[in-house]
């Protein structure tokens, strides 16, 4: 599999991607994850890591350098694909990017009713930080009530 960066070109598949893989989250939350208008938004601002195979994308993480931290977020594979590592690949492409840029410090949210990220994500050395309310605007496509559980994790050198 190959590791690169996305292009303006790789956003409507991986807008694709995200809302199969967040396809799980249809027991609390009503409708797509996200829009090709989102994540063109969020290409602006950041980095989409892409794991290719054959020409398909089969794993996409979304990194954003904010100074000394960095957001991790939209980690997201083929369901098809899940539980074959490339998960944890694009985590640790992820946070070496974010180090070889300068960052000191790794964040990332999960929904609290998704449990079992929370077990994954300490796996690889996040912590809890806090929690944080679900916007407005946002929570309206929730079905059921929920926050978010901030994680971050020291990224060290290397």
């Amino acid at each position: 599999m190959e590791l690169r960066f996305a292009d303006a070109a790789d956003l409507p598949a991986i807008t694709q991607l995200i809302n199969q893989a967040f396809s799980v989250e249809l027991f609390f939350k009503a409708g797509d994850r996200i829009t090709l208008d989102e994540v063109q938004r969020l290409f602006e601002n950041g980095r989409f890591m892409l794991l290719e195979e054959n020409g398909r994308i089969e794993g996409s993480a979304y990194v954003e350098l904010r100074g000394k931290r960095a957001y991790l977020g939209l980690l997201s594979t083929n369901p098809a694909r899940q539980r074959s590592g490339i998960g944890s690949r694009l985590t640790t492409a992820a946070e070496e990017f974010a180090r070889e840029s300068g960052c000191r410090f790794m964040d990332l949210r999960v929904v609290n009713l998704r449990e079992e990220l929370l077990i994954i994500y300490k796996k690889f050395g996040y912590q809890v930080t806090g929690r944080e309310e679900v916007e407005a605007e946002a929570g309206q496509h929730f079905t059921q009530p929920a926050h978010f559980i901030n994680m971050s994790k020291e990224l060290g050198h290397r």
